[in-house]
């Protein structure tokens, strides 16, 4: 019995420990990831912005040439 508790409190232990290393590997990885993720919504962000200006300047040209 006090053996069979030893093995799961080491089992425990280890695999505790092997977490802990996996996410000191893996948590630059995922600062990484995350950062492209951002710059990529950025980009998104400033085509889209240009695009609606684009749009919005061909709409008020469009408007202003119909009066003229």
């Amino acid at each position: 019995m006090l053996k069979s508790v030893g093995v799961l409190a080491a089992t425990g232990v280890v695999g505790l420990v092997a977490i802990k290393l996996l996410g000191m590997l893996l948590l630059p990885l995922l600062g990484i990831f995350l950062g492209f993720v951002i710059w990529a919504f950025k980009i998104a962000l400033i085509i889209g912005l240009v695009w609606f200006g684009f749009q919005l300047f061909q709409r008020w040209s469009r408007e202003r040439g119909s009066e003229a």
